[in-house]
């Protein structure tokens, strides 16, 4: 049993919303010693990825531009869970309006905290098969991505030579590894 107590938080700082994400800094007190701290908390709408894979074993993925980095990357497509969506459905939504692609059906690979240091909220990550192109995208505003197919075979290099950075695509292709280890369905 651990003998880690919750910090009590005071106050709630002021908050700025960001329309993706909300930023406050709370007063919170050591559980041990009573002094307080301020702690940055990071809330948003929990998150979806989708490793998508068509019907002769591509991976659908995107190329956009990440403002954090101010570099371009190669990801997996994802996006917001909507207020009251089911990240199953929020994951074949996005991997749609990002690419065109509709999957012939979802499998749930887990979640994860992106940040629990400071963030609130979860990302689900999905494995779409057999995907089928159906249209061009309908991309939200002020998004600019470029679909790639790469093979499936591809992923370890892709991720070890550097071409796959984002820490959340990289644990998404993580956790269906540990899925097919423990003989979950491909």
């Amino acid at each position: 049993m651990s003998s880690i107590k919750p910090w009590p938080r005071l106050r709630r700082g002021l908050e700025y919303d960001y329309r993706v994400l909300k930023v406050r800094q709370d007063m919170v007190a050591d559980p041990r010693t009573g002094h307080e701290h301020p702690r940055v908390v990071i809330d948003s709408a929990d998150w979806v990825n989708v490793i998508a894979v068509t019907k002769d074993d591509q991976l659908v993925l995107i190329r956009q531009f990440r403002f954090g980095t101010q570099e371009t990357t190669l990801e997996i497509p994802g996006g917001l869970v909507e207020p009251g969506e089911d990240p199953a459905a929020a994951a074949a939504r996005e991997l749609e309006e990002e690419t065109g692609y509709v999957p012939g059906h979802v499998v749930r690979l887990g979640q994860v905290h992106p940040n629990p240091a400071i963030q609130s909220n979860i990302c689900h990550s999905y494995l779409a098969l057999d995907c089928v192109k159906q249209h061009e995208g309908k991309q939200d505003e002020g998004e600019d991505i470029a679909v790639e197919l790469h093979p499936r075979s591809a992923v370890p290099q892709l991720i070890l030579g550097g071409a796959i950075t984002h820490s959340l695509v990289v644990v998404a292709f993580y956790l269906e590894q540990l899925r097919a280890q423990a003989g979950g369905n491909r």
